[in-house]
């Protein structure tokens, strides 16, 4: 199949799917563009969670032209709350995995819209470098979650998977920054950037299954 799409004489995205049982993260490179490294989602935290927690196994193998596929997106299916999207969001778009809407466009509220056309949140998704991000501190059920973009700069979530309000730092020293580095946080569903800047790490309270998904860019 892969030498006869290369032959069609136009750009064609090559899906493969066996639902990851092979681990075709491992071998899928030079056969597609993105593989399934998950069973089939469900429009429910637990699922999405989990499927984003299988995923980032493999971030080591994604790559431009080459994407890790934890299935497609449920924002806007009504099973999960708005911050549970936004975190469903916010994941995929930092693992750069394929974002594909999987609700009905014909019933599609404000709400949702604002969520999946943030603008700023696919711009990480489609970062040049395309480095997948990866779980680089847990916590209970606190974690961060980083990648290096183009311009020097990071993207960071702070994730809080429980059931309880929760204050969540990210340290620079799990996310590759010298500890004396100053650092400019722009927060990407606030659309804002941070007045104070940070030096050594960042703080945010979160509410229960919620994120903060910031842009990080050093000054000094």
């Amino acid at each position: 199949m892969t030498r006869a799409l290369m032959k069609a004489g136009r750009p064609i995205f090559f899906s493969l799917c066996e639902w990851g049982d092979m681990h075709p993260a491992e071998w899928g490179a030079p056969v597609g563009n993105s593989w399934r490294t998950t069973n089939d989602i469900s429009d429910n935290w637990e699922s999405m969670i989990s499927r984003a927690d299988q995923n980032e196994i493999y971030a080591e193998y994604a790559r431009p032209g080459g994407w890790n596929d934890p299935d497609m997106l449920e924002v806007g299916n009504g099973g999960m709350t708005k911050d549970e999207y936004i975190v469903h969001f916010s994941l995929w778009a930092i693992s750069k995995a394929p974002l594909l809407l999987g609700c009905d466009i014909r019933n599609i509220t404000r709400e949702t819209m604002d969520i999946i056309t943030n603008k700023e949140v696919i711009a990480v998704n489609q970062d040049p470098y395309g480095f997948q991000a990866k779980k680089v501190r847990m916590e209970g059920d606190q974690e961060i979650w980083s990648a290096p973009l183009s311009g020097y700069k990071i993207a960071l979530v702070l994730l809080n998977r429980g059931p309880v309000r929760y204050s969540t730092t990210a340290r620079w020293d799990d996310i590759g920054l010298d500890p004396k580095t100053v650092v400019q946080a722009r927060d990407l569903w606030e659309h804002k950037t941070l007045k104070t800047t940070f030096v050594g790490n960042l703080t945010a309270t979160l509410r229960p299954h919620s994120c903060k998904l910031y842009v990080l860019k050093p000054i000094a």
